[in-house]
Order: structure tokens, then sequence, then C-alpha cells
């Protein structure tokens, strides 16, 4: 895809997040935008998948490790074909298949059921060793936050991806600089992230634009060309981003917006559509 089609299709993703997030009247917007463009790129350029075959068997992996932000992702599922984009509206509601936190029991295209944080990473190490074991060739993607570091487990299952030498795996961590109780170097420090995955025999490379899709190409095709050692990405992102209230704000992480948020949101999501034509 060119960049210009992978900003509109990223666009649409955010305008899927703030609108199932409104409709529920809860989950977790911020994140979730800052994520966009990552969701968009894995699931419209770089992932090996097919959206009427959502479990063929030599299929690239996703797990959404920060699986709060579930809206992010459904988003992506939806534009990209799993299911109706008019199913977004149906998040957290009692019956619909849009839980809360990712279900892969009931979410076509959900590799991995996710939420309690710092589990994501240690399954998606399984998944990768599984894929050497049975000499296959898929990948597998997961998507940290940078609050999560905090979570011990994360750092064991590196350890353990390192020492494995799993480089058919890709660590994503979404890196907006703030968790539910503020900044993440005020909360408990995980800095300097790049370091501590370069500590446990990652190729680290540092994205300092998540938003920027030259930038993301390039890192995501380095992550490929890897060899014998797994990879962390490190995107530099702003929380909240596309919608002008939301960006850059803790006290959107996990907050709805109300109808008149909704509609500001909503009206700067639109303006950027028409200026991307």
């Amino acid at each position: 895809m060119t960049n210009l089609e992978l900003q509109r299709a990223a666009n649409e993703v955010r305008k899927g997040i703030v609108t199932g997030v409104h409709a529920a009247k809860a989950g977790h917007p911020g994140g979730s935008l800052s994520a966009a463009d990552i969701f968009t790129f894995l699931y419209f350029e770089e992932m090996n998948i097919d959206p009427k075959n959502p479990k063929k068997a030599d299929r690239d992996r996703f797990v959404l490790s920060k699986g709060h932000t579930a809206p992010g992702l459904y988003s992506a599922l939806a534009n990209r074909g799993y299911f109706p984009v008019e199913d977004l509206v149906t998040l957290r509601k009692l019956g619909s298949y849009l839980q809360g936190h990712p279900c892969m029991q009931h979410v076509p295209g959900v590799d991995m059921s996710s939420g309690s944080l710092g589990q994501g990473i240690s399954v998606a190490c399984g998944m990768a060793l599984g894929a050497k074991m049975s000499n296959e060739g898929y990948r597998v993607y997961t998507l940290l936050g940078d609050g999560e570091l905090e979570e011990g487990q994360v750092w064991e299952a590196s350890m353990f991806a390192g020492h494995r030498k799993l480089d058919n795996l890709c660590v994503i961590v979404d890196n907006n600089g703030l968790q539910i109780d503020g900044k993440i170097e005020d909360v408990c420090s995980p800095y300097p992230i790049d370091k501590k995955f370069e500590a446990f025999n990652f190729h680290v490379i540092n994205l300092d634009d998540a938003h920027d899709f030259d930038k993301i190409r390039a890192a995501f095709k380095e992550a490929r060309e890897t060899k014998g050692m797994p990879t962390a990405i490190i995107a530099h992102s702003l929380k909240g981003k596309g919608v002008s209230f939301m960006e850059g704000s803790v006290d959107w992480h996990g907050k709805a917006p109300n109808d008149e948020e909704y509609a500001v949101a909503m009206a700067d999501l639109e303006k950027i559509a028409q200026k991307l034509g």
C-alpha cells in the first residue's frame, strides 16, 4: 500500500476506536489511538494474513499483550475485513463478541486472548518457539504498552526469547510515555527501554515516530532481516493521536467520550480525512 492509503486506513481505524468506545461508554481510547498506525501497518501491509481464512496455518500471528487497547485491534480487524465495521458499536455490550479484552474463541482474527498485562509476550514467545520446532515460516508479533514493562513477566519472557534466539519474534513497545497513573517515568520508570532489551540479547530498533509510515516500514523491514536474535521495536508515539483533546493527556487512558466530546473527536478525524483526500 502507498503511505497515503495507509494514512487513510489508519484514520478509519481511529474513527472506529472512538465510535466503539463512545458506544460502550467505557474502554481505553488513548493507547488504542497511539497504536493505530502500528495496527494499520501490521494488518494492511506487514503480516501474512487472510481475512477470509483467519485460521490459515501459515499465517503470521499477532498477540495484543496490552489487551485493554482492544478497541484499536478490533477496529483494525474490522476495517481489514474480518467482520463488519458496523459491529464496533457493540463493544462491551452484553452478548457482544467484542468484549473489553480480546477473546480468541469469539473474534475472527484474534490469535490469543489477552488482557492480564505481561502475559501476552510470554504467549508470543511460545508461538515463535513452536514455529521453530515445527520448521514453519510464520512470524509472531506482539504489542506491549510501555507501562506494561513494569511487569516482571515481560523480562522473564524476554530472557527466554533472547536465549532461544527467536528471530521470528518481533516485540513492539507502544512508548507513548503515559499509563493509567501518570507518566511512566514517574510511576515506575522502565527507562532506558532499549538498553534493557539489548541486555536480553534483542536487536533493538528505536522508531522515533510511530506515526510516520516510511519509518514504520523501515523498522519492520529491519526486523524481518535480523537473524539469530529477536527484535524489539521501541515505537515512540503520542497517546490519543488524532483527537485534539486526547493527545498527550493521561486523562484519556481509560475513559469514554460523552456525546459532545464524541462529536468533537469525529470532527477532528473528519478534517484529517478531508486533508488526505
